[in-house]
């Protein structure tokens, strides 16, 4: 201001010439932002010519003019000088002019306009000057000033779409707080049916987010705004529009599908009388389906009229086809719609919205939070909604559901929907989001299920949860075990090599006598679990040798150690020789170690069954090879090779059985979170106190959930 003459700018601002003017304003706008040099200015009666130029002038002189008096604004300075004739001037600039840089001073002043509050004290100020109020006169002279401003928003300057958007968002915003319940749906219906919705959500999905980011993302805190108010609304079928709404579904439906033929007086003519089921036939639990609104108020009814208007045929043939089928396993479809607007509510956390939510900046520190803070597919909420009620039915009939399973299909939608929507980035496009929410697999879609199950459950639950985990992994190896000791029992061929030796097989004076090895040994465990039973034959038979005709046996009691060459996972600690790199199955082998039976120790019988695979013999007591087995396969591998490990009391270490184990386990988990809907987890931070046993015998018991 130092460097300025301001009585002389103002002169100049009143100059005859346009060129001197043009200069005078175009210094102006550069300093009239500070409130200390604004006061002068108005001081030396420079806002009497600012607003003559504003009014009058054209090319950029005009230009200059509406940036410096919205700066003006800016600074909660000038406002004595806005009325009706400023605002019809701007409104029409709005309207007609095609020059960039006039348009953004004058949407930059409305947006002032709109969005100042009234101050009843300051007697120089009208109220009709303030608010959208202050714009009706003048649109009703341009009735065109709506649709120009949505077409604003495609504008290749990002500048002008910002200020367009945020002219958008003043008007939205006014006409939520001070219009009556019948006025703002009006208006917000019209702005709809301009566009607005749709140029915004590709506003929000471009990569030019430099001068978007604040105006777009008020703009999706004022249409989760709306979501709430329209939510608010309750359904009274004594409001006209709330009963056509309602009348217009019955009426989608081919009615007279559900028409019956009955007498009518003694001249035995017939009259059509409604189907006594005529709601309950939509999908409503009863024939007043008002109170069904409760939860979603008026939106749902949006959801469900929109669907039921978008996909009439649609929805006509999914009536009938359920119409054929037992009340039970019918899709109760407007419960359906219900149940999806209430998830997507849930979701985008509508309840937590407030018309004041993008009023304060946001630092934008990286791309990254853009994507995290800009939900898009909110604002295609009704293509979101009606994919929702797709999957609602794909479910249903998929999984053969009936009326009961009703909150389940809504968990699955609900699990589904969060995965899909809520993990769409900003520049996905909404239909590719309809098309993964109809082609998600069912597999994946329990999966989830599963998984989100264990995570809320951990919570509250993590210590049961646990020792649930550890009680099913007992149970579940002694069930591997079990399995893999029947194997054992039931016995198997295994193929002997060209190369086999004498010394492969147990120390006996026939086998030293053996000049030609067998092709084929049999083995298989005795009934008492004690003795492992085998025999070499010339030719593999047909029929399975019984043990009568199995002479050869081990005593397990001197077994004290099996290795082999089977592959164990890298995470177990085996205390067997085994190689980590998987065999061929020709070379696979098991070979069990133990004393002969000339020098088997007197160790008692419980302390040889735990003894460790590498446990050496003791001192006079040779360890020998007692038999080589050659299995071809690798889960006939894995049976015998953990099956005479878990036969010994050790722990199995191939990748198979631990894998069947951790298998049985995660499925006794699963079956017993099963058991347990989603919502019981609703008192996860309020849980209700155990009663307590004192004073109790042991007849008493209590249902915690029961009260």
């Amino acid at each position: 201001m130092d460097s300025i003459n301001v009585s002389e700018l103002v002169e100049r601002l009143g100059s005859d010439e346009d060129a001197v003017r043009k200069m005078a304003v175009f210094k102006l706008q550069s300093n009239i932002g500070d409130p200390s040099f604004a006061d002068v200015f108005i001081l030396e009666g420079g806002l009497t010519k600012l607003r003559y130029l504003a009014l009058h002038a054209t090319g950029n002189t005009l230009a200059y003019s509406l940036t410096s008096f919205s700066r003006l604004l800016e600074v909660d300075k000038g406002w004595e000088y806005v009325n009706a004739d400023l605002v019809e001037r701007v409104v029409e600039l709005v309207v007609t002019h095609p020059l960039v840089n006039i348009l953004r001073g004058a949407m930059s002043i409305l947006v002032y306009i709109v969005s100042h509050p009234y101050n009843a004290s300051n007697k120089l100020i009208q109220p009709e000057n303030f608010g959208f109020r202050a714009l009706k006169p003048a649109i009703a002279v341009y009735p065109q000033f709506l649709e120009m401003l949505v077409s604003r928003l495609s504008s290749a300057d990002h500048a002008l779409c910002a200020n367009a958007l945020q002219l958008i968002n003043s008007l939205m915003r006014e006409a939520i707080t001070n219009d009556t319940d019948t006025e703002w749906p009006k208006f917000i219906k019209r702005l709809q049916d301009l566009g607005v919705i749709q140029a915004a959500y590709t506003l929000m999905q471009s990569t030019a987010m430099q001068d978007l980011s604040h105006p777009l993302l008020e703009f999706q805190a004022l249409t989760r705004v709306l979501l709430r108010k329209w939510r608010d609304i309750s359904v009274d079928l004594d409001k006209p529009d709330h009963r056509r709404a309602l009348k217009s579904i019955h009426l989608a439906s081919n009615p007279e599908r559900a028409l019956t033929p009955v007498e009518n007086g003694d001249d035995g003519s017939k009259k059509k009388q409604h189907n006594p089921e005529k709601w309950r036939r939509l999908g409503f639990e009863s024939e007043s389906p008002a109170w069904e609104f409760a939860e979603t108020g008026y939106l749902g009814m949006m959801d469900l009229t929109d669907y039921v208007k978008r996909h009439e045929d649609g929805f006509q043939k999914l009536l009938l086809e359920q119409s054929t089928r037992p009340a039970e396993q019918r899709c109760p479809i407007a419960r359906a719609s219900l149940a999806v607007t209430a998830i997507l509510y849930e979701h985008f956390e509508v309840d937590k919205a407030d018309v004041d939510e993008a009023k304060f900046p946001l630092a934008f520190e990286s791309r990254m939070n853009l994507d995290k803070v800009f939900k898009p597919m909110i604002l295609q909420w009704s293509l979101v909604h009606t994919a929702g009620m797709h999957a609602f039915f794909r479910l249903w009939q998929t999984t053969g559901a009936e009326r009961e399973d009703f909150l389940k299909i809504m968990d699955l939608v609900r699990i589904l929907l969060e995965a899909v929507v809520g993990g769409a980035s900003r520049t996905k496009d909404v239909h590719q989001v309809e098309t993964e929410i109809q082609e998600f697999e069912l597999q994946r879609l329990r999966q989830l299920q599963m998984e989100l199950l264990e995570l809320t459950y951990e919570d509250t639950w993590g210590h049961h949860l646990r020792q649930i985990r550890d009680e099913l992994n007992h149970e579940a190896l002694q069930f591997i075990k079990e399995q893999r000791i029947r194997c054992l029992l039931s016995g198997a061929w295994f193929p002997i090599p060209q190369s086999y030796k004498p010394e492969a097989g147990p120390v006996t004076k026939q086998d030293l006598k053996s000049s030609e090895p067998s092709s084929h040994r049999f083995a298989k465990l005795s009934h008492n679990r004690r003795y492992l039973h085998y025999k070499d034959f010339d030719f593999r038979t047909d029929e399975e040798p019984g043990l009568d005709v199995l002479h050869e046996k081990i005593d397990l009691m001197a077994v004290t150690s099996v290795t082999s060459n089977v592959s164990a996972p890298s995470d177990v600690n085996s205390s067997t020789s085994t190689l980590k790199t998987p065999q061929p199955s020709s070379s696979t082998k098991i070979t069990i170690h133990g004393h002969p039976p000339s020098s088997r120790p007197t160790t008692p019988k419980a302390h040889l069954r735990s003894v460790s695979a590498v446990t050496r013999p003791a001192s006079g007591n040779k360890e020998v090879t007692l038999l080589t087995l050659y299995p071809q396969t690798h889960s006939l591998a894995s049976e015998w090779l953990d099956g005479l490990l878990m036969l010994l009391n050790q722990q199995p270490i191939t990748a198979e059985t631990n894998k069947l184990i951790g298998m049985v386990q995660d499925y006794g988990l699963k079956i017993r979170l099963l058991n347990v809907r989603f919502d019981d987890m609703a008192f996860a931070g309020d849980a209700p106190e155990i009663p307590s046993r004192e004073g109790l015998d042991e007849d008493y018991y209590y249902d915690i959930f029961g009260g």
